[in-house]
């Protein structure tokens, strides 16, 4: 019997996982601390106050990001295993019952009847359970993400402070993005900071309990 139910997507969350296609900081600095646009004569480009950070890298980066998709993950697996302990009590009823019916078991067609509304009722209880884990999954991973991005949001808002960036982009494998300069790239630096401001993952990941 086949169900898919629940599906995660790869690096937290999946985050579709993040929303993140535009942070603009309204906190202005003040007009003696904003970074200046600047012309450098050695490659003859003006360097401007933005910068853009690769999601994709964040999610697969950030402490705090591999924590909730652990928990996720944690979360999923559970639901399948009680979805998988359903539909092996309702495969063995109904082989029973098949098993049953070839060999005239039953002592009447009424014990037959209602035996197979028994397994009928199994599978609907099934089909039930599947769909409130699904939607319970559901409502998990999409408090999940708010977390996650108001967390990043209220961080690189700290981070911004002495930065003086007038736009953060965010950019998921080069989707938003079509071009930049290597020097605009702050995903490195961001992760930095915001897992110096997290601490280490707390959940080691799935391929390292296994060893």
């Amino acid at each position: 019997m086949k169900h898919s139910y629940f599906y995660i997507v790869n690096g937290v969350l999946g985050v579709g996982l993040i929303a993140l296609y535009l942070l603009f900081f309204t906190s202005q600095p003040s007009s003696d601390q904003k970074m200046q646009i600047r012309f450098n004569p050695g490659d003859s480009t003006f360097i401007l106050p933005v910068a853009y950070v690769n999601v994709d890298s964040l999610l697969t980066n950030y402490n705090f990001a591999k924590d909730l998709n652990e928990a996720l993950m944690r979360k999923e697996e559970s639901s399948r295993a009680t979805l998988n302990q359903k539909e092996t009590q309702l495969n063995a009823a109904a082989q029973e019952f098949q098993r049953k019916l070839q060999n005239n078991a039953f002592l009447s067609q009424e014990r037959a009847e209602q035996e197979q509304q028994r397994i009928l009722k199994m599978q609907q209880e099934y089909q039930q359970t599947a769909q409130k884990l699904s939607q319970e999954f559901a409502l998990e991973q999409q408090k999940l993400n708010l977390q996650l991005a108001d967390t990043i949001k209220a961080n690189l808002v700290e981070f911004n402070k002495d930065k003086n960036y007038e736009i953060i982009f965010s950019n998921t494998a080069s989707d938003n993005i079509l071009y930049a300069d290597k020097k605009y790239d702050i995903t490195r630096e961001v992760i930095r900071f915001l897992n110096n401001k997290y601490g280490p993952a707390t959940v080691a990941p799935a391929t390292e309990k296994k060893k």
